[in-house]
């Protein structure tokens, strides 16, 4: 039975793959269009590697995996919902302040002390920011930080 677990999981992210690089696909092309890297090449990555990992599973799964309906399934269960509402706040808020919200988060249900988790996220959020803005000239939703900009 447990490899039927697996199994199925890992079909359902095959799946979960193939539209999370659909989408992807759908990104707007970016002016000129003749660029190698553009919106969409970060996200073709992850369902690439989403896939395989995944395609692992379907193949050689785990003999002795149980679904953990304990407090680690809870804990599973809040992250997937924390990253859900992250990839829906993302535009309204923006890059920085969700991520901040999401790292955080994430890190104290982790066992990390809420001020230090969100520092943490806030530290992630515009360090990553900045290297995807300055480093990689590939932008990222302002959101709230929009109202900031002058002019």
């Amino acid at each position: 039975m447990s490899y039927f677990n697996d199994r199925i999981f890992g079909v359902l992210m095959i799946v979960l793959a193939v539209a999370y690089g659909w989408a992807a696909s759908q990104f707007p092309v970016p002016f000129g269009g003749t660029e190698v890297v553009g919106p969409e090449t970060f996200p073709h990555l992850l369902a690439v590697v989403l896939a395989i990992s995944s395609l692992y599973l379907v193949v050689r799964p785990d003999p002795d995996n149980a679904w953990p309906w304990s407090r680690t399934g809870i804990e599973l269960i809040i992250a997937l919902v924390v990253l859900a509402l992250y990839a829906m706040s993302l535009e309204p808020l923006g890059f920085i302040v969700s991520t901040a919200l999401a790292v955080g988060t994430l890190c104290w249900r982790m066992g990390a002390r809420p001020v230090k988790a969100y520092v943490t996220g806030l530290v992630a959020g515009t360090v990553v920011f900045l290297i995807f803005n300055f480093a990689l000239d590939l932008s990222l939703p302002l959101g709230l930080l929009s109202l900031l900009e002058v002019g």
